[in-house]
């Protein structure tokens, strides 16, 4: 129950009010003194109490009994199929005559306000590749490159500058393992997506993973012939995310939103030098301490070890 902010009694106190009245004999007057309201206030509360006992004394809904000029249950039905029809408000209240206004709280009221409300909703589509390195997600996201204390370590905006620039966190994570490998570099453009891919494939393989394909979205980098020719060197297929559509390669970008949130994010930095130095050791505590909730609690490396064994012992089964 929430009580009105200028309420001076609640429940319990109105019950105080009707059983000293009706218990103790105090007097209508001397019952409403004590308790700080009106005799006005007592009556009511003690009305209530005697035609419907102690439910009586909760609050009651403001809302009014009749609403005349409200729109009909068929019209509203009229104005929802109309909306489900991906028609706007203005033209549901061309068509049946209403005001706009009118249409527009009916399509709110019905949560239908906007018009991805309307779109059915799209069932999760989660999928693990069943040994290390058969899909690697590689992505690139963009942070704020730090040159001086920001507001988070001063507390306040006052005499912030702009133009420090960008740097780019690259990214690859196993799809079996969720094994990760970052690294912060000056830009995306394809050259250093090409070196970092040789780097990311060196640091996998060290792990005993063999990277058999990778998926990235269409940034140009990823389009280029200098990258294609990099996979073709490298003997790994590419394949690309459908267009505009993130979640395709979502198990990096749920990754880049728990490096964003726990290590970019997640400490305060005077320098960028500095955020970047402390993303080995946040990187050794994903890979081999956190666990993960997608692998049932293990952790990555755990994991790993757990798969290649298997693939050991099924090879010379």
């Amino acid at each position: 129950m929430k009580l009105h902010a200028n309420a001076k009694l609640t429940p319990s106190a109105r019950l105080l009010l009707c059983r000293r009245i009706e218990h103790q004999g105090r007097s209508l007057a001397e019952a409403a003194e004590a308790a700080g309201v009106s005799e006005r206030t007592a009556r009511k509360w003690l009305a209530r109490y005697r035609s419907e006992g102690v439910p009586g004394l909760g609050d009651r809904s403001s809302r009014p009994h009749r609403i005349p000029r409200r729109v009909a249950p068929e019209r509203e039905r009229a104005v929802i199929g109309l909306r489900r029809a991906r028609m706007t408000a203005d033209e549901i209240a061309a068509c049946l005559g209403i005001p706009e206004r009118t249409a527009s709280r009916i399509c709110a009221r019905a949560g239908l306000g906007r018009l991805r409300a309307l779109e059915p909703t799209e069932p999760a589509n989660r999928y693990e590749t069943p040994r290390p390195g058969q899909l690697v997600h590689i992505d690139v996201k963009k942070l704020g490159r730090i040159d001086r204390a920001g507001h988070r370590v001063t507390g306040t905006r006052a005499g912030q500058r702009k133009g420090a620039g960008w740097e780019r966190a690259h990214v690859a994570i196993d799809g079996a393992t969720r094994m990760a490998y970052v690294e912060v570099l000056a830009d995306e453009k394809k050259g250093t997506a090409c070196a970092f891919l040789e780097r990311a494939l060196a640091w996998f393989a060290a792990r005993g993973i063999v990277v058999e394909r990778i998926l990235t979205d269409n940034g140009a980098a990823y389009r280029s012939h200098l990258h294609r020719e990099a996979c073709t060197r490298l003997g790994i297929r590419h394949s690309r995310t459908r267009a505009y559509r993130p979640r395709t390669n979502g198990k990096a970008e749920r990754f880049i939103r728990t490096l964003t949130e726990r290590w970019a994010y997640g400490a305060i930095y005077c320098s960028s030098a500095e955020r970047t130095g402390a993303l080995s050791s946040w990187l050794r505590f994903y890979n081999h301490q956190r666990p993960h909730a997608s692998l049932a609690r293990q952790t990555p490396a755990a994991r790993l070890e757990w798969l290649l064994g298997n693939n050991v012992l099924a090879s010379h089964s």
